[in-house]
């Protein structure tokens, strides 16, 4: 490590506490600011892909995180009219062994949340950040409280609503209404990502997501596609026409609905692109959802953070602080641009109101993705590892070798 920092990580998502384990473990002083009066997750059901589960190891948090999770093997979904095979990605094919994990947001952060505080960090909750400015000694955060800091280094974690960050992210029309259920008794396997859609217009998808740590009732993550501006019509139809649409779009979904009570169980996730092309500052560096934004087409938003994370430290530990921040937007630019662009690509496929996509995909190019080496590519892309994801790291299927440091996840500062 080149010097010891004072660091405050803004935010205790996902992003915001693997960064800080990343930074502690390289020797920094490090505190959290949160905005909620104690540490806890938003949002329901994620797969955290290969890439993903290799930076948990090196943070110390893969064991737990694969004790509440479960395997993911395969990403499956088919048109419900035509029959048509779309969608049919597994992750073996990219490499023996291979596998997405399946979690609930909840057990994610408590991972990350259990290491933190083995560590001897703790969150300063109820902390509303506006802010912040440079001062004599460092970047200063801004509060509705008032000033924290200076600190040498303040990292950007608050997410798509960050009032730290410059990002104006395109919106896009369609979002999904997503909820979290227990895993009933159903002939839909409980180790893949299932889906079914009528053309790109309607799109209703079960995800296995482990459980929670307080409880050991399997859970799935429910969604189904959905246009922003429908939000009301969809509100006020109500229930049972809804119930009746899916289950026509798929029959098998009926325990999974009955498990649906109020519409109030459903949130609607909105989605919008958007990178930063200069994710730093003075003193300030943007990562996960304050720094670039996708459509979860590929289920990489928080793989992307945690690799953020694991970037950051490292860059910080090879350069001084001026040239770090660039140097870990250098680490990362290759892979994120790749993955913004294939997320681009899919989105109109699966969430689009054009039957003429909807066409091309299930015509052209699911047939293309069942021909070697087509399926292979598609193993190592939604695992994380169609591209190094680490500029300048050695890429051994899709394990760069970490630095001495995170090979356990037990450095002391």
């Amino acid at each position: 490590m080149a010097t010891r920092l004072s660091i405050a990580v803004a935010g205790a998502g996902i992003g915001g506490l693997a960064t800080a384990i990343a930074l502690r473990l390289a020797g920094h002083d490090v505190c959290v600011f949160d905005r909620f009066d104690r540490p806890r997750p938003v949002g329901s059901g994620l797969v955290v892909q290969p890439v993903g589960q290799r930076v948990l190891d090196w943070l110390g948090a893969g064991t737990r995180a694969r004790a509440l999770g479960t395997p993911v093997l395969r990403l499956y979904g088919r048109e419900a009219v035509t029959g048509a095979g779309t969608l049919d990605v597994r992750y073996d094919a990219a490499g023996p062994g291979l596998h997405g994990l399946g979690m609930h947001r909840a057990s994610l952060f408590a991972a990350l949340h259990e290491r933190l505080l083995a560590l001897g960090l703790r969150v300063t909750p109820a902390t509303e950040i506006t802010g912040s400015v440079l001062a004599p000694g460092g970047r200063v955060l801004l509060t509705g409280g008032g000033r924290i800091g200076p600190f040498d280094l303040i990292v950007d974690a608050l997410g798509s609503h960050s009032p730290l960050s410059p990002l104006i992210a395109c919106p896009l029309p369609y979002g999904a209404l997503w909820t979290t259920l227990h895993w009933p008794e159903t002939g839909i396997p409980a180790d893949r990502l299932s889906q079914r859609y009528r053309a790109a217009r309607r799109m209703v998808g079960v995800l296995p997501i482990g459980r929670k740590p307080d409880d050991d009732k399997p859970l799935a993550a429910f969604f189904w596609s959905l246009r922003g501006d429908h939000l009301a019509d969809w509100q006020a139809r109500g229930l049972a026409p809804w119930k009746a649409e899916a289950l026509d779009l798929w029959p098998e979904l009926a325990p999974f609905l009955a498990q649906i009570e109020d519409p109030a169980q459903m949130t609607l996730a909105r989605y919008s692109h958007g990178t930063l092309r200069r994710p730093w500052a003075e003193r300030l560096v943007h990562l996960g959802d304050s720094a670039h934004r996708a459509s979860p087409q590929l289920g990489q938003g928080a793989n992307m953070a945690l690799l953020d994370a694991l970037a950051l430290a490292r860059a910080l530990d090879q350069a001084p602080l001026d040239d770090a921040l660039p140097l870990f937007w250098r680490m990362r630019r290759g892979h994120l641009t790749v993955y913004q662009a294939a997320s681009r690509f899919l989105t109109p496929q699966y969430q689009s109101d054009s039957a003429a996509i909807a066409w091309f995909r299930d015509r052209i190019v699911a047939p293309v993705g069942r021909v070697p080496p087509f399926p292979r590519l598609l193993g190592a892309i939604a695992s994380g590892i169609a591209v190094p994801p680490l500029a300048g790291e050695p890429h051994i299927k899709g394990q760069p070798v970490p630095p001495d440091w995170a090979m356990d996840g037990r450095r002391d500062g």
